[in-house]
């Protein structure tokens, strides 16, 4: 699935256009973007939570050189699905 049929899903499911779809799509994903910039925890119960994880810098290898390189530090997006949603996940069947 991506944005547009996400927008689509919505639309249908909660009987508006999909301007306003659009709308309330975007805003829950800026949302959980601006939570995680200011180093937040999303945290939505029976779905999951998105946290920021620091990766510190550290030495890699260029495959096809061999050389050593450095990579640098960066924050990382990370999810953990929730106990609800895993379980739907790893149902078998339908």
């Amino acid at each position: 699935m991506n944005k547009g049929e996400m927008i689509d899903a919505v639309a249908a499911a909660a009987g508006i256009t999909k301007g306003q779809a659009g709308d309330a799509v975007n805003t829950v994903f800026d949302t959980i973007q601006k939570t995680l910039k200011k180093g937040d925890k999303a945290q939505f119960v029976g779905f999951g939570t998105f946290s920021v994880s620091k990766r510190a810098a550290r030495e890699g290898r260029n495959p096809l050189t061999g050389k050593t390189i450095k990579i640098a530090a960066k924050n990382v997006v990370k999810f953990k699905a929730g106990t609800a949603f895993s379980t739907l996940v790893n149902k078998k069947g339908k």
